[in-house]
């Protein structure tokens, strides 16, 4: 075990890094092949997986998370047994049906994209009709990763909450505007909550979102926030429901989601852990897919022929092990705090 201001030495971590490609059945985030390292620690497997896009300096947070997952393992669980919802991305209405497929029956709840680039709202609209005509009974709620100004989040939402659902998650980039858009849907009696994601796991200080009353609730990821036991913390301090969500892992990664959830003293939403549904492959030879809207809690340990066969070509390795070296370098100078 090593304690949570250390990091393993960077060796040892390139000596167990495995880099793998997991192909998607759906294009997510723009993502059609979701690349990361798996790392076999003392403790168990352990994710790192920051999006390209990602700075080297925003994912030490991913990298400490990875650390303390392998060589420290995970909190006592609370529950064994996590509710999951579905997740639909911008796909055309006439997809629908076909993505919720593969999660199975029993499903509870949808997470729906909304707000994509080089859509229209009545895109948005159709998806989320397409959603309720199926599943009448499921809470629904919409993600629109900030893609909405003011004024048009309000606009969305007063026509989309005619659907029924629950919230919306990050409708505007800003913490000032998620208080905007929250005061704005209260003004013009729409029943729909204001969830934070990214005004949580990409802003310096994860507790800004909730000293401005700016939400409802919060999405907690475990990679992003440096890992479960932090994550824990930013949800104690909040004082806000959560909902834990994913960061498009592989099964391996999903574990340390549902060690979150599990650990959490209470756990009011449907989480977002259920996204191994939309890959094609996965490290594990049974993934952690949903059952009945379900995912029980359990190890996760990648089949040596899955990781073999899911390697990426020797360019992308050398990709992702020297941005493993620059990012270790970078949160061993500077240990969260």
């Amino acid at each position: 075990m090593i304690p949570p201001e250390t990091l393993p030495p960077l060796d040892d971590l390139l000596a167990r890094a495995h880099v793998v490609a997991l192909p998607m059945r759906v294009r997510f985030r723009g993502v059609e092949v979701r690349e990361s390292v798996l790392v076999r620690g003392p403790a168990g497997w352990a994710e790192f997986g920051p999006f390209p896009e990602y700075g080297d300096a925003e994912s030490t947070a991913w990298l400490r998370a990875a650390a303390d997952a392998a060589w420290r393992g995970f909190p006592p669980p609370r529950r064994t047994r996590i509710p999951v919802n579905a997740t639909v991305p911008a796909v055309p209405a006439a997809r629908v049906r076909e993505v919720l497929a593969g999660f199975g029956d029993g499903v509870r709840a949808v997470k729906i994209k909304v707000a994509e680039r080089g859509q229209d709202l009545a895109d948005d609209d159709a998806r989320v009709a397409a959603v309720r005509a199926l599943l009448p009974e499921a809470e629904l709620r919409v993600d629109a990763n900030g893609g909405w100004d003011v004024p048009t989040a309000l606009a969305a939402l007063d026509l989309l909450g005619r659907h029924g659902l629950a919230y919306a998650e990050q409708p505007v980039p800003t913490i000032a505007g998620l208080a905007a858009v929250r005061e704005g849907l209260a003004d013009r009696g729409v029943p729909v909550l204001v969830a934070a994601d990214e005004s949580v796991r990409r802003e310096s200080d994860p507790l800004a979102v909730a000293r401005a009353g700016a939400a409802d609730l919060i999405v907690v990821k475990a990679a992003p926030l440096g890992g479960v036991r932090r994550a824990l913390d930013v949800v104690a301090q909040a004082g806000l429901p959560a909902v834990v969500s994913s960061a498009l892992d592989s099964s391996v990664g999903i574990r340390a989601g549902l060690a979150l959830a599990a650990a959490l003293p209470e756990l009011p939403y449907a989480c977002g852990l259920g996204t191994v549904s939309l890959m094609r492959e996965d490290v594990l030879r049974v993934p952690l897919r949903p059952v009945g809207g379900m995912l029980e809690l359990q190890d996760a340990v990648p089949d040596p022929a899955q990781l073999e066969r899911l390697a990426v070509p020797a360019d992308r390795r050398r990709w992702w092990l020297d941005r493993l070296r620059r990012v270790h370098a970078l949160a061993g100078a500077a240990p969260q705090a």
